[in-house]
């Protein structure tokens, strides 16, 4: 994934939780589902409180609004499961994040990616990696990888 002040572009699957857009690596996604049954496991934390199959495989489903201090919501005909492929701790690791609408595939330019401001966030800033801009909008770039090594 970019960083902030790397002139380098990279393509981001752009999405929505809880009316802000967010924007991901696109070449971790594996493939966005429609909303599928989810089994919820007995004393897990709420930030990945369930689990999913994809194709014959046990996937834990995360809601970033929790992480991120987000009100919890229902799904509904736009929510989206969003399958990626994250590092952690040296190893590839298969999860599936919640998303209250996915919208597209767009190219974010590196040098329109700025460094979280340290006050006056909503989000914390340790699980933000920067915060991209195209046109007037901003596109919260979240630090995957950090957000579930914290848990």
């Amino acid at each position: 994934m970019a960083v902030a002040n790397d002139n380098q572009s990279f393509p981001a699957l752009t999405f929505a939780l809880s009316g802000e857009v967010f924007a991901l690596d696109a070449n971790t996604v594996r493939e966005i589902l429609d909303v599928i049954p989810v089994t919820d496991v007995p004393g897990a934390k709420p930030f990945v409180g369930g689990l999913i199959n994809v194709r014959g495989r046990v996937v834990p489903l995360a809601d970033l609004k929790i992480k991120f201090g987000m009100e919890a919501g229902e799904a509904n005909a736009d929510t989206r499961i969003v399958v990626v492929e994250i590092d952690l701790a040296g190893e590839p690791v298969i999860v599936g994040l919640l998303a209250d609408k996915v919208f597209e595939v767009t190219e974010i330019g590196g040098a329109s990616i700025e460094d979280t401001p340290a006050i006056g966030m909503k989000w914390r800033p340790e699980f933000v990696k920067g915060i991209g801009k195209r046109g007037s909008d901003f596109i919260i770039i979240p630090d995957i990888g950090r957000i579930f090594a914290a848990d």
